[in-house]
């Protein structure tokens, strides 16, 4: 006999249809998986086995065949096991006749414990929103993924067990639905700006970041505040909004970190360590999953230490540094993840980290930091906004008190900035001043009268490219929004041609 079970898989964040079709034929005693299944969906054969002989059913010893259709598109996951150990069940006489056709309109999705209990699984979030364009009336997933499952607007019930959900089926047993998680969050407090000493060039760079999502680079001695600086500008951005929290939410639980909450509602901050990998900060493997410039989509992600990373890492950024997106090819299937993030990446101005340091003399020799600092290429610094320099903090600036804006203060100047934003780009897809392209760039942000000869003398004498001329322009315009004026005026191409510091001629001979 034959029976077919809907349920979901995914292809990068976005879900799609699956059909578990099980055949049961007469024969020896077998049991084969087919429709491109990785190692997780093959091992599903024992667990659904000794679920449905620990549920109470009967497993037939007959010839079994089950299909994931498409079956051309690769499977992986173990939350195929609920959907296969049901058509089992269907097609063996567990399942009333009756309720057969109730099949038709559920969708099951679950991991199998060998007790035959239900166990959440990854991934739950896109593959449910991925119905919403569909006829289907109910989804059946395990109970750990009840608030996730709530959280897509799709009608769906829970269940603890198989038997559960077979007698669910058969109507004998009623499933609770899934409620939204409603438990009080606890906010993630970053630290003020104002608790950083001194550094007003770099605060005053940050504010412009903020406000137009710019890049940034920090280059300064240890103990100059970097870290501090960095770790408390999410306390700058804005809310996300809901299709934002959507977003990011379908990101993690693709990558299995929903553990049963509600939609991210705050913006994520990605700090992986200098030793990563190219892969898992790009993403990618045998069964790609996102990296971290993807986990932090609509977020922060500060790469301390960045000369310290690998070469590889480095250049693998150029991609969503420029298309705001990550495509990782196999031979099988390519797959593409979202990876709009601000990036702020932080490092010392030689190995030793005293290069031009008032009162440590370097220990560095001109070929260390020649080597050192050649591994962030040109087209990377392009490729970032603003770079910051930051001077040692001295005694008098440590003794101090700060007195320096708070975050919540520049974080309303902000605000203004980004909604002047959100009202001009209102009907193109670009959502801030740094994704502007070039047509928009002449659209908005006119070279004012007097600044043409500041811009010549950039790419003239201090050696800056095409694109940097680009990248000022687009810093000057978050100037001016900020400034809450509608054209760029002169000092405003002005301030922005400072933060190009690596972009200079003189800086550069130890740069490429």
């Amino acid at each position: 006999m034959l029976a077919k079970i809907r349920t979901l898989a995914l292809r990068g964040i976005d879900g799609f249809d699956v059909s578990a079709e099980v055949d049961i034929a007469a024969g020896l005693p077998a049991y084969a998986v087919v429709g491109l299944p990785d190692a997780a969906v093959k091992e599903s054969k024992d667990r659904v086995i000794a679920a449905v002989r620990n549920s109470g059913f009967d497993f037939p010893s007959k010839r079994i065949t089950v299909n994931l259709s498409p079956a051309e598109l690769k499977k992986s996951g173990t939350h195929f096991d609920l959907p296969i150990a049901l058509g089992v069940l269907a097609a063996s006489g567990g399942i009333e006749k009756h309720a057969l056709e109730k099949l038709e309109s559920l969708v099951f999705i679950g991991e199998l414990a060998l007790d035959g209990s239900l166990r959440p699984v990854a991934g739950v979030l896109p593959m449910l929103v991925s119905l919403k364009k569909t006829a289907v009336k109910t989804v059946i997933v395990p109970a750990g993924n009840a608030h996730e499952a709530a959280a897509s607007g799709i009608e769906c019930l829970h269940a603890e067990n198989l038997k559960e959900a077979a007698a669910y089926v058969n109507g004998t047993c009623p499933l609770k639905a899934c409620s939204a998680d409603t438990a009080p969050r606890a906010e993630n407090c970053p630290g003020d700006l104002s608790e950083v000493k001194n550094q007003v060039f770099a605060k005053r760079a940050l504010e412009i970041a903020a406000a137009g999502f710019h890049n940034v680079i920090m280059v300064g001695p240890p103990g100059s505040g970097k870290s501090m600086l960095a770790r408390r500008f999410g306390g700058l951005l804005p809310e996300l909004s809901f299709e934002e929290k959507l977003e990011t939410t379908k990101i993690y639980s693709a990558s299995g970190l929903v553990k049963g909450s509600r939609l991210i509602s705050e913006r994520p901050f990605r700090e992986p360590h200098h030793t990563i990998s190219d892969a898992a900060l790009i993403g990618g493997g045998s069964n790609p999953r996102p990296g971290e410039v993807s986990l932090a989509h609509n977020g922060v992600l500060f790469l301390d230490e960045f000369a310290e990373f690998s070469r590889p890492a480095i250049e693998a950024l150029r991609e969503p540094l420029e298309a705001w997106k990550v495509t990782v090819s196999r031979v099988k299937e390519t797959v593409v993840y979202p990876a709009r993030f601000l990036l702020i990446a932080a490092m010392n101005p030689c190995p030793c980290g005293y290069l031009g340091h008032p009162t440590k003399g370097c220990a560095c020799t001109p070929l260390q930091v020649h080597k050192y600092r050649g591994k962030i290429s040109g087209p990377v610094l392009d490729r970032i906004d603003l770079h910051i320099q930051l001077s040692a903090i001295q005694y008098a600036d440590w003794e101090a008190i700060p007195k320096g804006e708070s975050s919540r203060t520049i974080a309303e100047r902000v605000l203004k900035a980004i909604n002047i934003q959100c009202e001009r780009f209102a009907v193109s897809k670009t959502r801030a001043n740094a994704f502007m392209g070039v047509s928009e760039i002449r659209e908005y942000c006119c070279v004012p009268e007097g600044a043409s000869s500041v811009l010549e003398m950039a790419m003239n004498k201090l050696g800056f490219s095409a694109r940097s001329l680009d990248k000022i322009l687009k810093i000057s315009r978050t100037i001016a929004d900020l400034e809450g004026v509608a054209e760029i005026k002169r000092e405003h191409i002005i301030e922005a041609v400072q933060y190009r510091l690596l972009d200079r001629a003189s800086e550069l001979s130890g740069l490429r």
